[in-house]
């Protein structure tokens, strides 16, 4: 039987981490586990090492064309091609307003989240055209919402505005390749990793929000993953709770607050029905 074979990036802690621990679980599956200092990945070598038939880490530096390239190689003699590529490599650790904003700040988040995921779609498209079914999918933000989320009550301008660039590019590469199944996937507003935790230490309006539970977040994005198909019809859309994003035109997706309440406005942190990737 055909192996299922992935690639997260970004795979050495948080969702990265999660999903590959998801994933490893699975039979006929393997994982390649994108780190960029693997020798540092504690958590995820062990669980290559419990799972070392399932589990590859690969060292994989956003925006790093020869290093993804060299990653590629290795994932082509072991498995020959890809059928998910989970694009979940980003940052967002700088939080200041317009006018404090520092370009440098800004190039920095746009070269790991918006670069990162281009070049990691530019070196693993030939494995991906290898599959049968090929998706790749990249990790979309509320925040990245023109919308909704520039009204976002933190100060997350250079995380935002990668993430909004990356809902562009996603958008063009369904648009380009008719051939994938691309979309971006929301993770949940508030995920219980280490960049959650800063922002809500960081900014005053993000307290009060309860964090997601990170294997909640993983098993719900692996449930739209899954079933993904490219252009579900725009009728299938409907209000849903954050886990159980639907895709429309493969680039859209439609959510309502996690606690399953009805928004109050845009000011609320939990309102998020919304369109993207339109």
């Amino acid at each position: 039987m055909s192996l299922t074979s992935y690639l997260v990036s970004g795979a050495n802690r948080g969702i990265g981490l999660g999903l590959v621990t998801a994933l490893a679980t699975r039979p006929n599956t393997v994982v390649f586990a994108g780190a960029r200092n693997p020798a540092a990945a504690t958590q995820l070598n062990d669980l290559a090492a419990k799972h070392s038939d399932k589990v590859h880490v690969l060292k994989l530096v956003s925006g790093d064309k020869p290093g993804n390239l060299a990653a590629v190689e290795q994932i082509k003699k072991i498995s020959g091609h890809l059928d998910v590529v989970i694009a979940n490599a980003g940052i967002g650790d700088y939080f200041a307003s317009t006018l404090e904003m520092k370009p440098e700040e800004m190039t920095r988040h746009f070269d790991v989240n918006v670069n990162g995921t281009l070049v990691l779609f530019q070196t693993t498209y030939p494995l991906l055209k290898e599959s049968a079914a090929p998706k790749f999918v990249p990790i979309g933000s509320l925040v990245g919402s023109v919308s909704i989320g520039s009204q976002f009550p933190a100060r997350m301008l250079a995380y935002g505005a990668s993430k909004a660039a990356v809902h562009y590019l996603v958008r063009k590469i369904y648009q380009e390749h008719p051939e994938l199944t691309t979309f971006a996937v929301n993770p949940g507003d508030g995920v219980a990793t280490d960049m959650a935790t800063r922002t809500f230490e960081a900014e005053p309006g993000m307290k009060g929000m309860t964090p997601i539970p990170v294997e909640d977040s993983v098993n719900g994005m692996l449930n739209i993953i899954d079933g993904a198909t490219r252009g579900i019809p725009r009728r299938r859309v409907r209000q849903l709770r954050w886990h159980q994003v639907h895709l429309v035109n493969a680039a859209r997706f439609t959510m309502v607050s996690p606690a399953g309440g009805s928004c109050s406005g845009p000011h609320h942190p939990f309102c998020i029905s919304i369109r993207l990737g339109a």
